[in-house]
C-alpha cells in the first residue's frame, strides 16, 4: 500500500507544505551557488537533489519525515552552505516521527553532515561543525519533539475530559433511574394500599347491601380512602414535576408510630388484624419508614390474596436488629387476585439497601409469612 502523503491535508495545510518545500529548495540553491564557499556542491547532485528535496518536503514532511531529512542531510554533506533545509526537516523529525530509533539515526546523520569530518583538517573545525549541527539539527528536533509531546498531552487531557463527562452523564442517568425507582416504589406502597382497601370496602358494601347504616359508613370510608390515595399520588407526581427541591410538596413520612393507625384502617374494612409491638420504639427514621412499608405491603397482600384470614403483626427489637413479622392464615380462595409481584420485589430491594434480610414464603397451613430483619 502506498504511503499517505501530506497532499491529502486541508487546503491551508497544503499551502504551508508548498511554501516550506519552495523555501527549502531555494535556500539550498542560493547557498550552493555562493562562490565564496569551497568546496562547492556538484551541479549534478543539485540538479537531482533540489527537485527531490522540494517534492519530499511537499509530500512526506508530515507522513514520512525521515525521507526529506535524509535528502537534506545528503545535500548538506556536499556543501557547508546547504543547511537551511535541515531546520525544516529536523523539526519535522521531532514533530511527526514517533520512533526514537529513527530520531537518533537522523540526529547522528545530521551531525555528521554538518561536521563533514572528511573535509576537516583540524579538530577545532570538526568541533565547530558539531556545534553548528547541534543548532541546526538537535535544537529544531528538540522543539519538534516538545510540540509533539504537548499536542499528545492535550489530546490525552481532552479524551480524559470526554470520558469524565461521559461517566458523569452515566452517573446522572443512574441517579435519575434510582430516584424514579424509589418514587415508583413509594407510589406502589402508598397508593396500592389505599386502592386495595377501597376494593375490600367495596366488597363489604356489596355484602352489607341490606344495612343502610353499614353501607353509608363503608361508602364514607371508600370516599376517605380515595381522597387519601389521590393526595398521596398528587404528592408523588408533584415531586416529579417540581424542578426545585425546595418547591416539592413535603409531608411527614409514616413510620413505626403509625402502625396502630394502619391496623385500624385495615380493621375498618373487615380485616382481622392483631398488632403486637412495644409501645415506643426508637430507631432510625429510614428503618422506621421501611418497617412501616413492609407491614403495609404485607397487609395489602393478605387482604388481596387471603381475604377473611386472621393476620398477626409482630414487631420486636433487640440491641442490634429490628424484626418485623406479618403472618396470615389461609383465607377464602381467590381466583384472579390483582398484582404483578412487584410489591415483594420492592420490599427486597428496600431491605437489601438497608443491609437487612427478608423472608417471604408460604406456610404449611396454607397461609403466608413476611419477615424482615433490619439493622438498627
Amino acid at each position: 500500500m502506498a504511503p499517505r502523503t501530506s497532499w491529502s491535508l486541508r487546503r491551508r495545510s497544503k499551502v504551508v507544505e508548498l511554501s516550506l518545500a519552495v523555501a527549502s529548495a531555494i535556500s539550498v540553491a542560493v547557498g550552493a551557488s555562493d562562490p565564496t564557499l569551497a568546496p562547492a556542491a556538484p551541479e549534478g547532485a543539485l540538479l537531482i537533489g533540489l527537485p527531490l528535496l522540494g517534492l519530499a518536503v511537499l509530500l512526506y514532511r508530515r507522513t514520512l519525515p525521515f525521507v526529506p531529512f535524509l535528502i537534506s542531510a545528503l545535500l548538506t554533506g556536499l556543501s557547508p552552505a546547504v543547511t537551511a533545509a535541515l531546520f525544516v526537516t529536523a523539526y519535522a523529525m521531532g514533530r511527526y516521527e514517533p520512533r526514537w530509533d529513527l530520531r537518533i539515526t537522523a540526529a547522528v546523520l545530521g551531525l555528521v553532515a554538518m561536521a563533514q569530518p572528511w573535509n576537516q583538517s583540524t579538530g577545532d573545525a570538526f568541533l565547530t561543525g558539531i556545534v553548528g549541527g547541534a543548532f541546526a539539527v538537535l535544537l529544531p528536533g528538540a522543539v519538534g519533539a516538545w510540540v509533539r509531546t504537548r499536542a499528545e498531552l492535550l489530546v490525552a487531557l481532552r479524551e480524559r475530559e470526554q470520558r469524565a463527562e461521559a461517566e458523569q452523564e452515566l452517573l446522572a442517568k443512574d441517579a435519575v433511574l434510582t430516584e424514579r425507582t424509589r418514587i415508583a416504589r413509594e407510589m406502589h406502597d402508598a397508593v396500592g394500599h389505599r386502592v386495595s382497601l377501597m376494593v375490600l370496602q367495596a366488597g363489604a358494601i356489596e355484602m352489607a347491601a341490606g344495612d343502610r347504616n353499614r353501607v353509608a359508613t363503608l361508602a364514607e370510608q371508600v370516599q376517605t380512602a380515595g381522597r387519601q390515595a389521590l393526595d398521596e399520588l398528587r404528592q408523588a407526581v408533584g415531586v416529579l414535576r417540581s424542578g426545585d427541591q425546595d418547591e416539592a410538596p413535603l409531608a411527614p413520612q409514616p413510620g413505626l408510630d403509625d402502625l396502630e393507625r394502619l391496623v385500624k384502617e385495615c380493621r375498618a374494612v373487615g380485616m382481622a388484624v392483631e398488632l403486637h409491638a412495644p409501645p415506643a420504639l426508637s430507631v432510625d427514621p429510614v428503618t422506621s419508614r421501611a418497617a412501616y412499608r413492609i407491614v403495609q405491603e404485607a397487609l395489602t397482600n393478605a387482604g388481596k390474596h387471603a381475604p377473611g384470614a386472621q393476620v398477626f403483626v409482630d414487631v420486636d427489637r433487640d440491641e442490634h436488629e429490628l424484626v418485623v413479622r406479618v403472618r396470615n392464615g389461609a383465607g377464602r380462595p381467590v381466583d384472579d387476585a390483582p398484582g404483578g409481584g412487584f410489591g415483594l420485589v420492592g420490599l427486597r430491594e428496600r431491605v437489601r439497601t438497608l443491609g437487612g434480610r427478608l423472608r417471604a414464603e408460604p406456610r404449611l397451613d396454607g397461609g403466608f409469612v413476611v419477615e424482615a430483619v433490619l439493622p438498627t
